[in-house]
């Protein structure tokens, strides 16, 4: 839409130049005056053909009438205020949109477009906190619902980037995402020093994606990271205005990292042949791909029920049993807040994201069938270590899909009755009676849930640290 109003002040641009009005031009090119109105004012998209005649018309080429500069600074101040006032941020609040007319003076042009800069800006500042981040990602979990967490154009896309890179099985390798970056005229560069609150950066500027050193252990983090970068170029991102925009942001460039390491193609053949041999076990996927378990665990879920005809639920717990990350079609009941936001709240104790914690060996997953007053369900726990604590992945289905996976024969059954609080989170009489009342504690809080994201111009990086590391980098460039 921005290209189009630029594509408007150009035509208006060049047309008053020429001493000619609305309707002598469109007489000239044949089209009525109204009509060039619409285009002028970014509403209409004209035809390449007539576009052609228009600058033929007004002496200038159909390059210069394309160039997306603003032709004049007044011009660009238009056009910033037309883009502000059909943002979501303002016409969410109801209010009119004010024309920037020829009899609006200068200053008050740039009084308005300034007066927005600064709402756009405090937005930012406001755009990671608690509750707008809960809301932003009960959103979009539920939208991923709809969706069977399947995303179909990402899916082609990173099937295509894979097959360019020459890719044809087995894990990805470094080689081949470098090759994937340097299509898109990027060098991937490791690093000591990049910024605290950085994954990644990537300079546009010098054409560089820096990712942490190369000698990390394991390797699928440096993968998925500098797919990751590589993915915002090819989907267009632009710096993320709101806090929903950032998660869905992120959502399409993990989809993507995974959609990558683990093509749909192959995936879906080697799953398909374990659901044949009723032996889908996540393990075995994590494996032939050479990502982690949670990995694998995700991007089955964005397979399983567009390719397998199989709802599922995924879950990433703490070692204090409160929910990471969730999703769900398969009727399992997460357990919500107020708002209908499952991160931060605690799971049943007897489902099998948390009874698998009391393993003692935990090399291999942990089988359970789990009743609740929804069904019951199937359920495959692996157990992970993070620089600070432990946390389980789970995937599970409903009972009637168990048979397809490996491990259905198990013994281990719970029968849980949440959101009853007499299941797991009540004492009994006897324990409550000998301790209440003698007893003081203090509640660790879940910090990843309840931190608002640094403000920046992206969610959660330092601004500062992010130039100076880009200015240090850039000398290297230049030297």
């Amino acid at each position: 839409m921005s290209d189009l109003v630029t594509l408007g002040q150009r035509i208006r641009h060049f047309r008053t130049a020429a001493g000619l009005t609305l309707d002598q031009l469109g007489d000239r090119v044949g089209v009525a005056g109204s009509q060039l109105s619409l285009m002028e004012n970014g509403r209409r998209e004209p035809r390449v053909t007539l576009l052609t005649s228009i600058a033929t018309e007004l002496g200038v080429t159909l390059a210069e009438l394309l160039d997306t500069t603003p032709p004049t600074p007044r011009a660009a101040l238009e056009i910033e205020l037309e883009r502000a006032q059909r943002s979501p941020h303002y016409t969410g609040l109801g209010l009119p949109v004010v024309r920037a007319g020829r009899s609006m003076p200068d200053d008050v042009l740039e009084s308005l477009v300034g007066l927005h800069r600064a709402l756009l800006e405090r937005e930012r500042q406001a755009i990671a906190t608690p509750e707008e981040a809960r809301r932003a990602n009960t959103a979009q979990r539920l939208h991923m619902r709809t969706l069977d967490n399947y995303l179909p154009d990402i899916e082609e896309l990173a099937q295509q980037v894979v097959r360019e890179s020459g890719h044809t099985s087995g894990a990805l390798t470094h080689r081949e995402v470098g090759l994937m970056a340097q299509k898109l005229g990027f060098e991937l560069v490791y690093v000591n020093d990049l910024p605290h609150s950085a994954r990644s950066v990537t300079d546009l500027d010098n054409g560089r994606i820096y990712l942490p050193p190369a000698s990390i252990p394991g390797g699928h983090g440096l993968r998925s990271m500098a797919l990751q970068a590589i993915a915002h170029r090819l989907l267009g991102h632009e710096v993320p205005t709101s806090y929903a925009e950032f998660l869905r942001q992120r959502l399409e460039i993990n989809y993507f990292a995974a959609a990558c390491l683990m093509p749909r193609e192959q995936s879906v053949a080697f799953l398909s042949q374990a659901k044949a041999d009723r032996n889908i076990a996540v393990e075995d996927f994590r494996d032939a791909f050479g990502v982690t378990h949670e990995a694998a665990a995700l991007r089955f879920t964005n397979l399983a029920t567009s390719h397998l005809d199989l709802t599922v639920h995924f879950l990433r717990v703490g070692n204090d049993g409160a929910v990471y990350k969730a999703y769900e079609n398969d009727g399992l009941r997460l357990p919500v807040d107020v708002t209908g936001s499952t991160e931060g709240q605690l799971v049943c104790r007897k489902w099998s994201s948390r009874a698998a914690f009391a393993r003692t060996n935990r090399t291999t997953e942990y089988y359970q069938y789990t009743d609740t007053p929804e069904g019951t369900f199937w359920e495959s726990t692996q157990i992970g270590t993070s620089a600070s604590d432990e946390f389980s992945i789970t995937v599970g289905v409903p009972f009637a899909d168990s048979k397809w996976f490996r491990g259905r024969d198990t013994a281990n059954r719970h029968r849980s009755t949440c959101p009853d609080p007499s299941c797991c989170k009540r004492p009994d009489g006897d324990l409550a009676g000998r301790w209440r009342g003698k007893v003081w504690t203090s509640a660790k809080l879940h910090a990843h849930i309840l931190s608002p994201l640094p403000s920046g111009t992206f969610p959660g990086v330092d601004d500062l640290e992010l130039y100076r590391f880009l200015e240090t980098h850039a000398a290297d460039t230049e030297g």
